[in-house]
């Protein structure tokens, strides 16, 4: 298990000055969350921490940007993830608390508020982690996704930052605003802003967070094949299973054009030719069997990664650590 600190005394403490005290005899919705204080903007989102005064602890609340409060794509998206997150109750997801409309009019959502690092900030300290505590991470994403996939769901944005360990064992996946949902009939229809966005992702030649994005888009995503599924997926978590043995992603260049050519046409070098540390071969290969291009390559289902990455590569592992130490 990751040990990370734990939270602030001011989410962790119970009083009974709280747990007992009355609600008011009338409910006004527009005074229920105070204590704002904003933890992270995203590309058309704003996520703030903020009090709930019902239940009189502090909650996780998202909502549009101020420019994109009027979209009207951008509200269908809103609702559509803070359903997704709503329906998608398993312990490895974030559990949502409350859909609504703010005092404007604007739509908001709550969802639990976890304390912890996300899977980057682990990566970026990958020395400090024994590989164990690092696959059981994939596993319990694994998990995550093998039950939205069973619910017809496909996640679409996995990457180290939409993973995050909690201090008590959590590991959560974040952020369901690209999942992709199909019709009762089994079609589905692509919102024009997932064009526009994905479209622009691969033109921008810059660095950052856009580019780290790149490094674990699968080759459908990329070409915006209409009929891509829950295989892409498994190619991302692939992703981040072959950085953690190698210690880099599978694709690098200094712009996003050149992650993006690079995962298009080159194949990737097997962890081992670039670890310094024994990686066990049933790692590897279940590493580059996610990583095939094509994907009817790739595993079949998430189902099948996990019967992988579950088998006994421990022992292997103890016994090359012995033999190097000799």
């Amino acid at each position: 298990m990751l040990n990370f600190p734990q939270p602030p005394k001011s989410y962790a403490s119970l009083y009974l000055e709280e747990t007992d005290k009355p609600l008011p005899k009338k409910i006004n919705p527009n005074t229920r969350y105070t204590m704002f204080s904003t933890i992270a903007t995203g590309g058309k989102s704003l996520i703030k921490s903020c009090k709930d005064l019902h239940l009189c602890r502090f909650v996780c609340y998202k909502t549009l940007r101020p420019e994109f409060i009027g979209d009207e794509i951008e509200q269908q998206r809103l609702l559509r993830e803070a359903r997704v997150s709503a329906m998608l109750q398993h312990p490895n997801t974030v559990p949502t608390y409350e859909l609504g409309r703010d005092g404007r009019g604007n739509y908001y959502f709550t969802m639990k508020l976890v304390h912890g690092y996300t899977m980057r900030e682990i990566l970026d300290f990958r020395e400090r982690y024994d590989l164990t505590q690092l696959v059981d991470v994939i596993v319990q994403i694994g998990h995550a996704l093998q039950y939205a996939h069973t619910h017809g769901v496909a996640h679409r944005d996995i990457k180290p930052e939409n993973i995050l360990v909690g201090p008590y064992g959590e590991v959560l996946l974040l952020d369901w605003g690209l999942a992709k949902v199909w019709k009762s009939d089994g079609s589905t229809v692509e919102d024009p802003a997932s064009e526009e966005e994905s479209a622009e992702a691969l033109t921008i030649t810059g660095h950052g967070k856009l580019q780290g994005t790149a490094s674990y888009m699968s080759p459908e995503q990329i070409n915006r094949d209409p009929n891509i599924d829950h295989r892409t997926d498994i190619y991302s978590l692939g992703a981040i299973l072959y950085e953690i043995l190698a210690g880099r992603t599978p694709f690098v260049g200094d712009k996003v054009h050149e992650v993006i050519s690079s995962t298009l046409k080159d194949d990737p070098p097997v962890p081992s030719a670039m670890s310094k540390q024994p990686i066990p071969a049933v790692l590897e290969q279940s590493a580059m069997r996610c990583l095939q291009k094509n994907p009817g390559q790739r595993f079949e289902s998430i189902s099948q990664l996990l019967r992988e990455l579950q088998q006994d590569w421990k022992v292997d592992l103890a016994l090359s650590s012995t033999k190097d130490s000799k």
